[in-house]
């Protein structure tokens, strides 16, 4: 089995086939096992809100979380960073970009007032982290447990408020009905051991791929995790989100956007400093400045026009922005 592995990491069709195939089996390990756990809980009693604001929202951030944790336990602690921050980029300028140029992005009062505005804390408290000096005059050294143990307090406190203001309008939750599909429990069971399966594989897959793909390169784990792994654990969130926006849904785009960004840095990132602390890499200030700017102008989005949608101008802006600032990270690979 070593052997098969070292020659498809040597071979770099067979380097770049192994990453898609990570990517595919991540992808459709997170659908099963969301599918297959909600089933199940379905049939203990669980109630539709419940499900959908734990194992379907958990669910969605599976790709990252399962990538996060075999980086960390691999050693690759830029490739658990740069993923986060790298999705939540991609998510806030690439995703809502395409959506608010198909169709005007849409806002709802509760993620205008706490969602957004929590997302933004999100960026900011990893820029924090890896920026504010300390009382020596020392540059914080990335992510610590300490930080780590902090996330995911605020975590819990997003969880509870959005428990409690999903129960007080029940009408903003939309078709929970929708959450789960009508299948038996043995065919639950066999999706959760498919989906954890699918989850373990295509995340090994991925990590180690990419660490190779970086070396034959010559460029850092941050680059590639930054784009090639963010953009590939944003895909269905991207095709989500555009097949919403060309139905006229596009409120759908947003919440679903804004709910993983918080996800990813409150659950995922914490996480995975818990287990093992994250220490900083070349250009960390400037992409985790990056995410939470992006927050930033969506919230300025919203709030400065009547209908508190993100214009077609606005999602102009945003995939600008990015190009901007993904030409500025890959110049120096570039000369």
């Amino acid at each position: 089995m070593d052997k098969i592995l070292a020659y498809c990491l040597s071979n770099p069709y067979l380097l770049a086939a192994m990453l898609i195939v990570g990517l595919v089996l991540l992808v459709k390990g997170a659908d099963w096992l969301v599918d297959g756990a909600s089933a199940i809980a379905k049939r203990f009693g669980i109630s539709n809100l419940a499900i959908g604001l734990t194992v379907v929202a958990f669910g969605t951030s599976m790709p990252e979380f399962v990538v996060n944790m075999v980086s960390v336990a691999e050693g690759s602690t830029d490739l658990a960073i740069t993923n986060i921050l790298g999705s939540n980029i991609i998510n806030t300028f690439v995703i809502l970009g395409v959506t608010a140029l198909i169709y005007p992005v849409t806002s709802q009062r509760r993620s205008r007032n706490f969602d957004i505005p929590m997302s933004i804390i999100a960026g900011v408290l990893v820029f924090a982290c890896v920026a504010v000096r300390s009382p020596f005059g020392e540059v914080c050294p990335g992510i610590s447990r300490m930080g780590g143990i902090i996330l995911l307090v605020l975590f819990a406190y997003f969880l509870f408020n959005t428990f409690r203001h999903a129960k007080d309008h029940p009408d903003e939750i939309g078709d929970s009905e929708s959450l789960t599909k009508p299948i038996g429990v043995g065919l639950a069971l066999l999706l959760v051991l498919l989906g954890l399966a699918g989850l373990v594989v295509g995340g090994e897959m991925i990590v180690k791929s990419a660490v190779q793909i970086a070396t034959n390169l010559g460029v850092s784990e941050a680059i590639i995790g930054l784009t090639v792994v963010a953009l590939g654990t944003s895909l269905p969130e991207l095709a989500t989100s555009a097949m919403a926006a060309f139905k006229h849904n596009s409120d759908i785009a947003l919440g679903n956007v804004i709910g993983s960004n918080i996800f990813n840095v409150f659950f995922v990132l914490a996480t995975s400093a818990v287990v093992r602390p994250l220490p900083s890499y070349d250009g960390i200030v400037l992409d985790a400045w990056t995410a939470a700017v992006g927050s930033m102008l969506v919230w300025l989005f919203v709030k400065t026009n009547k209908q508190r949608q993100i214009k077609r101008w606005g999602g102009a802006v945003l995939l600008i922005v990015y190009v901007g600032y993904l030409t500025y990270r890959l110049l120096p690979y570039l000369q």
